[in-house]
């Protein structure tokens, strides 16, 4: 066919890097346009809207040229695309037009090529729409860099699985290439795996970044602001509480943070909400007697309280012995909670080391106030180091990350998986290389805030990963079965677990109609070998160059049925939205005041039942101040909420009314979970899909 130049329909350049869905708001101002006077009736106009991907270099100064093929193989005119004024930059929107047969049917494919004209002729296309004059429009989502004198093939929708795509070879040498960016490295000794090099397309969004900054810089300046009008040692507790007075808000934690029944809450809806159990027995290496506890029980013995299910325990075993910065120690605690009649959750009992003995003494409630304080306070100490360490950097930025990198290596950008994923890995490449280089790096946030300091960290992740399996934890039904809490009459006011669970159902039957749609037969799921090599690489030992996950779903080395595969991508995006949201977004309001959960205490473990002073176990004001700034900076929001992604990947007429369904369904769950926090003193708003993110990008 003869090459043709594209007419310039309007000069547009319209910003989606927020939002990526068609805009036909926008479009549909200029449709009469399509319909000019001058065509002939023996042809019609197409729409070709391109929009340039939203990342850095993504623009491109390079000519462009396309050539639309239909559903019956007839072929337009090859065109090239360009308007007035500087086109295809990033992030930007633009569209062209072209004349077609009257006899043209619906587009079918598109074949680009590009040349390397100009300083910047990279570009990173996310998309083309077609849009027809007569009605319709034909999506072909792309989400490539363009490279320069190679025709690239791009079919509607974009979503194929390997045996049935029409064009294989272009998609193995783009799953070489990357290969080749995506390498896997194991920076932690014994650690998880992660990317050995951050690949350019994982950077932040320059809005994003820019963000982030302002936030931190603005937090900074008020920190400062409160270094200038406090002393640097905390004398008294008031000299602490004055400090929210000055900029950062008062966390509720200040007025309850002494209570029983608030160490108890913290338990259930606090940042780390996923270690209470059920007790069926006390272990023998706990120093309680039922003599000593049977007080507390409202008139039950022990072994009546054990029978109704009414006794819960958390037993930090993983915690013994772990070497921590400049010395310090950990405790490795094991408590005792009771459920009284009114269904409150009550502390009864704690040991703060591992093996009983004279020199570590079982606290009980009934104990000095003082003393069972600081009881409480170094248990609060313990749970912080395994929450920060396991349930938020190791159970979900790291393990993800080894997740998302798998991903990146083996299933195209045209697999339907791929695309299913991609939107809950956006940023959480560049927020671990960031958390990483400034925040768990030696002299950085972790040592100078944290009993445990980097050392102590690493060592509490490698035992936590060592133990973590996706079929026992990541399967989120199966990890509360495993704590014995996954019945609403126990622990009947636990809303981590039922909001969670609320979440995670909508995204099984979310992920469940976008598999069976692509694997309608089980034969399918044995013939795609990219699939066959993602769950290879992702159970490869790390030490033999794989991501060492433990538990994937599957038999004899591969996914056998269509459910095995649900599970899988039904954990992982549960883990990067759910999963960070519970241990993320509420850690101001837990660390901020030290007392209350402290990521560290000065002094020494209590090994008596002697009363002390418990503002000199507070470290000093420098140390606050950084825990406050960063974990106000943590909890500050990240990504689109579930299932409004930024950059839509799925097309296809099944793929989007299943995630219709599923913002519907989430949208239920936000009015529902509203409707209980108002009716409450404390409420749970943390598992809200409305704050829910995407991706882990915070």
């Amino acid at each position: 066919m003869s090459e043709t130049r594209a007419k310039p329909l309007w000069d547009i350049t319209v910003s989606t890097a927020e939002n990526r869905t068609p805009d036909f708001s926008v479009i549909s101002q200029y449709t009469c346009l399509c319909h000019g006077t001058d065509v002939k009736k023996s042809t019609r106009k197409l729409r070709i809207i391109v929009v340039t991907g939203d990342r850095f270099g993504a623009g491109t100064d390079a000519n462009v040229w396309i050539t639309v093929y239909d559903y019956q193989g007839s072929e337009s005119a090859k065109i090239k695309l360009d308007n007035w004024g500087n086109d295809m930059e990033q992030g930007a929107t633009d569209v062209y037009e072209m004349e077609v047969d009257q006899s043209f049917s619906r587009p079918a494919r598109i074949k680009l090529w590009r040349d390397a004209y100009g300083l910047a002729n990279s570009w990173f296309l996310d998309r083309v729409e077609i849009c027809d004059s007569e009605g319709g429009v034909s999506y072909f989502p792309v989400h490539r860099w363009i490279a320069p004198f190679t025709n690239y093939l791009f079919y509607e929708f974009d979503s194929h699985l390997p045996q049935e795509d029409p064009n294989k070879q272009q998609r193995e040498v783009e799953l070489e290439e990357k290969r080749r960016d995506y390498q896997i490295a194991v920076y932690i000794e014994d650690g998880p795996a992660q990317c050995a090099e951050l690949p350019s397309d994982e950077y932040f969004s320059h809005q994003y970044k820019l963000d982030i900054v302002i936030s931190k810089t603005s937090l900074l300046i008020r920190s400062k602001l409160i270094d200038l009008r406090t002393p640097d040692k905390w004398t008294t507790l008031e000299d602490l509480k004055n400090i929210y007075q000055f900029c950062l808000e008062k966390p509720k934690c200040i007025d309850y943070w002494r209570e029983d029944w608030w160490f108890g809450l913290q338990r259930l809806q606090g940042c780390n909400p996923v270690v209470i159990k059920l007790c069926t027995e006390i272990p023998l290496k706990f120093g309680v007697q039922s003599t000593l506890i049977e007080p507390f029980l409202e008139g039950m013995t022990l072994a009546e309280a054990l029978a109704k299910k009414r006794i819960f325990i958390i037993d930090y075993w993983i915690l013994k012995d772990v070497p921590c910065k400049d010395g310090r120690t950990l405790p490795a605690p094991i408590a005792l909670f009771y459920m009284n009649k009114s269904n409150v959750l009550l502390p009864i009992a704690i040991q703060l080391f591992q093996r009983k003995g004279p020199n570590n003494p079982v606290f009980l409630c009934s104990d000095h106030q003082e003393v069972w304080l600081l009881a409480k306070m170094f248990f609060n100490n313990a749970d912080a180091s395994y929450h920060q360490s396991c349930t938020h950097l190791g159970f979900t930025h790291l393990l993800m990350e080894g997740v998302a990198l798998c991903t990146h290596r083996n299933l195209s950008p045209s697999h339907p998986l791929f695309r299913l994923l991609a939107p809950h890995f956006r940023f959480l490449m560049a927020i671990n290389a960031r958390g990483l280089k400034f925040l768990v790096a030696p002299g950085g946030w972790v040592d100078k805030t944290m009993t445990i300091g980097c050392k102590g960290m690493f060592k509490i992740m490698k035992r936590g990963i060592r133990n973590w399996r996706m079929d026992r934890n990541g399967i989120l039904p199966n990890e509360l079965k495993s704590r014995g809490v996954n019945q609403p009459d126990i622990l009947p006011n636990y809303p981590y677990r039922d909001d969670a669970l609320a979440i995670y159902h909508a995204i099984h039957r979310y992920v469940s109609k976008i598999v069976n749609y692509y694997y309608d037969t089980p034969a399918k799921i044995q013939q795609d070998s990219e699939l066959r090599q993602w769950r290879a690489e992702l159970v490869k030992d790390r030490k033999n160059g794989g991501i060492g996950l433990l538990g994937v779903p599957g038999r004899f080395g591969m996914f056998r049925t269509v459910e095995e595969v649900v599970d899988t991508m039904t954990v992982i995006i549960s883990t990067c939205s759910v999963g960070h949201s519970a241990a993320n977004f509420q850690q101001y309001e837990e660390y901020s005041f030290p007392p209350n959960y402290p990521g560290m205490l000065v002094g020494e473990i209590p090994h008596d039942k002697v009363p002390r002073n418990i503002v000199s176990y507070l470290p000093n004001k420098d140390v606050t101040l950084d825990t406050m700034v960063i974990t106000k900076l943590l909890s500050s929001g990240g990504t689109k909420p579930l299932g409004h992604f930024e950059v839509q990947y799925l097309f296809d007429p099944v793929s989007v009314r299943a995630a219709e369904e599923f913002r519907q369904e989430l949208h239920e769950i936000h009015e529902q979970i509203n409707r209980r926090c108002e009716s409450q003193d404390f409420p749970y708003p943390w598992l809200d899909p409305s704050i829910v993110p995407n991706s882990i990008s915070i």
